[in-house]
Formats: structure tokens, C-alpha cells, sequence
């Protein structure tokens, strides 16, 4: 059924400071969008079947822009390390699991059933470098009915032997029979994913930028997250004056190739207004900036220079695919910037990490993220009546109990692009 209507508590935004919330109101699906949020239905649309949920919240579908389904086995391991100690304990011994595709089907039959129960529509994915594994997260996907752009990771240099390229030709021509065989997805795209400069070489880097061009791809990385990383890339690339120029000298940064970085904690000046000039947008990771003692990216910034911002999870370095958890904990290590760091930045409001999660990371896939007219509809329903409480609470207020609670047990309902995935 694509053309409904939803009656219940409706909350979106329009700006990251404006939150509209329209009580007792009505939000109408029209072939797969949305025609509008409505305090009374207007006519012609009072044939189309009802959902009522009465006083429950109604909310776009939440968007993760940076998740690593592989790791997913391991989330809450590791958490005294450091990003690169990290990586070698962990993170690459797991990932090279997934050569054997009986485990990683064991493994996504798992992430993709948790990532359907909870509150996300659409989420950027990381995979590993195996091909066969990759299509099979992306098949699973498929079937559960969510949207996700999802990458098979390329890495040619400074990896553990079982997940280095023999080549950045083979990584390549890897990538390019992945790319042709994940064609046939509706809801499931690819994006390329060069896993972050220090495990790519400028060949690699150089050959994934003809392959963006080729297939008009977007792309996945990550940037700027760690200071050791960033010095690591000083060395690698000598020839550049900050990180993300070892990604925009191969056309791998923003404008015709829509590109998507994560964390962004340590970006200097020229590295920020390049990004800014680029519209690449920045997937700000609050609980794993904060368990890998990573630093607080300074999201409120990025905002007031109107950048593109989003949230993600981070599975494994962040725990949990909540994205309500991924707000508070923005809005959280924000003001622990601001007290400790620079009180020339106000800290996120709940307007604004709303905002983040839904509408800001929503533009990477389009019109996404909101119940303004046009956009592709996604609605999640909350339901609080669990939360026991002795005062009278406005909308606004369990909203924002909602994402500080951080409880999928609270999602009723989830549609994905006009189609019904669950109700409890």
C-alpha cells in the first residue's frame, strides 16, 4: 500500500533550529512520498486509508551515515585502545572472517535483523574487501526492505596479510565484477570505499577514480579521526597539505563525485573549507570518537558554516545502532567541547542532533529525512506509554525523553519509502 494517511503526534524538521511538531495531525504518503504534514487532512485525501496511532510520535525514518556491518560480532570489545591499536586487535581479525561466506552469512543475518528493528531507514555501510561476501549483505538488505548505500572496501598497503590487496589492478577489477553484479538492487546501491588513505595507495586511489567516473559513484571514507592517523598521513603523502587533499587530488572529494567522510574530529581550516566548497558531507561518529579517544569533532561549527552534516554509529567503535543513543551522545561530548575546549561554539541543541539524524543525513540520499512535501517517505512511530512519569509532558519534551532514553523497545512502527517493514 503506497498511498495512506498517518494520524498521530508529527515531528520533522525543516531547519536544524526549526522542529515541527504538529499534535494530533496527520502526515499523508502518496505513491512512495510524502504529500504534506497536515493539522486538518485536506480534501482529497480522505479516502486514503488511515493508520491511526493516537498519541503516539510519529518521526522520519532515522539515517546512519557510517556503519561497518563486519564489525558488528565485536561491538563493545577493544574500547581501552586507541583507533589504530584497535584496528589491528581487533577489528581487521574479524573482518578477515568474511572470506568464508557461512560465516558472514551468520554474521549479516544478525546485523541486518537488528538494523530492520530499529529506528533507521537508510544507512552508508562499509563492508570488507570480499566481493562475494559484500553481495550477500546487500542481498539481505534488499530483502528486509531497507535503504542503504553499501561499499566492498578496497585496502592495498599497511593491512594484515589475509585483507591486503595482492594489487591495486586486482583490488580494482575486484570492484569493477562487484559493481556489475550489485546492478539489480532497488533499494541497495554501491559505493565505492577506499577504507582510509593509510591502506590505499595512490595507485589504488587514482584507479578508484576512474572507476567513480565510469559509474558516476559516490563515495566512503574516513577523515581527520585520529592525530596519530593524520600524522601517518603526512608521511604517506608528502605532496599534500592536509588529509583530505590525499582524496581530492583523485576527484575522490565532494562535488560531481558525492562523497561522504567520517569523523572530520581534527579538520584544520583549509581542510574544513574545502569540504565546505565541496559539499562533501561529514558523518559525525559522537560514541566512538569518545571510546577510541578520538577527540570531539566540532559539529556545531561545521553546522554555522553550513556544511553537511549527519550522524553515524560506527558499529564497532560505537556500540550500538541506535541512532536516538548517537544523538544524545552528540549533544553530550558537545558540551563537554564547549566547557573544556572552545566556548566559542555553543553545544548541540535537540533541535539540531534531531536535525542530524534525520533530514542532514537524509540530503546524502536525496530528498530523505523529513515529511516536507516531496520527500521520499520513511516514518518511524514511537510509542512512550512504557515510561512511567507523574507530570504532563508536551511533545517536544517526550521526544526529547525519547532520545535520551535511547530504547528501541519504544519503535511501534517502521515504514521504509511508502512500505510497511513492521507494527508491533
Amino acid at each position: 500500500m503506497k498511498n495512506y494517511v498517518m494520524k498521530g503526534n508529527i515531528c520533522y524538521s525543516k531547519t536544524r533550529q526549526e522542529l515541527c511538531i504538529i499534535e494530533n495531525g496527520y502526515v499523508v504518503c502518496e505513491d512512495g512520498f510524502c504529500a504534506g504534514a497536515y493539522q486538518e487532512l485536506p480534501e482529497g485525501y480522505e479516502a486514503f486509508p488511515c493508520y491511526h496511532y493516537e498519541d503516539q510520535i510519529i518521526i522520519p525514518g532515522l539515517v546512519d551515515l557510517h556503519v561497518h556491518a563486519p564489525q558488528y560480532p565485536f561491538r563493545g570489545l577493544g574500547m581501552d585502545l586507541e583507533l589504530i591499536d584497535w584496528l589491528n586487535t581487533h577489528t581487521f581479525a574479524e573482518e578477515a572472517k568474511y572470506a568464508d561466506t557461512e560465516y558472514a552469512g551468520k554474521a549479516y543475518d544478525i546485523f541486518v535483523e537488528d538494523l530492520f528493528k530499529s529506528a533507521t531507514a537508510r544507512a552508508c555501510i562499509f563492508g570488507t574487501i570480499h566481493t562475494d561476501a559484500t553481495l550477500l549483505l546487500m542481498e539481505k538488505l534488499e530483502a528486509a526492505g531497507l535503504k542503504a548505500y553499501v561499499g566492498k572496501v578496497n585496502m592495498d598497503r599497511n593491512s594484515p596479510e589475509n585483507l591486503c590487496e595482492e594489487s591495486a589492478e586486482k583490488s580494482v577489477k575486484d570492484t569493477e565484477k562487484w559493481l556489475l553484479k550489485s546492478q539489480g538492487f532497488q533499494n541497495v546501491k554501491p559505493i565505492l570505499t577506499p577504507r582510509f588513505t593509510p591502506s590505499c595507495t595512490d595507485e589504488l586511489l587514482e584507479k578508484l577514480s576512474g572507476l567513480q567516473k565510469k559509474y558516476d559513484l559516490p563515495v566512503q571514507s574516513h577523515l581527520s579521526e585520529n592525530l596519530g592517523e593524520i600524522q601517518w598521513v603526512k608521511e604517506l603523502c608528502p605532496g599534500t597539505g592536509f588529509y583530505g587533499e590525499s582524496y581530492h587530488r583523485y576527484g575522490l572529494f565532494g562535488n560531481s563525485c558525492p562523497t561522504v567522510m567520517a569523523h572530520c574530529v581534527h579538520s584544520g581550516e583549509e581542510e574544513t573549507e574545502m569540504m565546505r566548497k565541496q559539499n562533501v558531507f561529514i558523518a559525525h561518529c559522537p560514541e566512538s570518537n569518545a571510546n577510541l579517544s578520538s577527540g570531539v569533532a566540532p559539529v556545531k561549527t561545521y553546522l554555522e558554516k553550513g556544511m553537511k552534516v549527519g550522524l553515524g554509529t560506527d558499529i564497532a567503535a560505537g556500540s550500538s545502532l541506535s541512532l536516538f543513543k548517537a544523538m544524545a551522545m552528540a549533544v553530550q561530548c558537545s558540551k563537554l567541547r564547549w566547557r573544556l575546549q572552545d566556548q566559542s561554539a555553543a553545544p548541540l541543541t535537540m533541535e539540531e542532533v534531531f536535525y542530524l539524524a534525520t533530514k542532514g543525513g537524509g540530503e546524502f540520499f536525496g530528498k530523505a529525512g523529513s515529511f516536507e512535501t516531496g520527500y521520499e517517505f520513511d516514518a518511524v512511530v514511537l510509542d512512550d506509554s512504557s515510561i512511567r512519569h507523574p507530570q504532563k509532558l508536551n511533545v517536544k519534551e517526550r521526544l526529547e525523553r525519547l532520545i535520551y532514553l535511547a530504547d528501541d523497545r519504544n519503535i511501534a512502527a517502521k515504514f521504509v519509502n511508502g512500505k510497511e517493514l513492521f507494527k508491533k
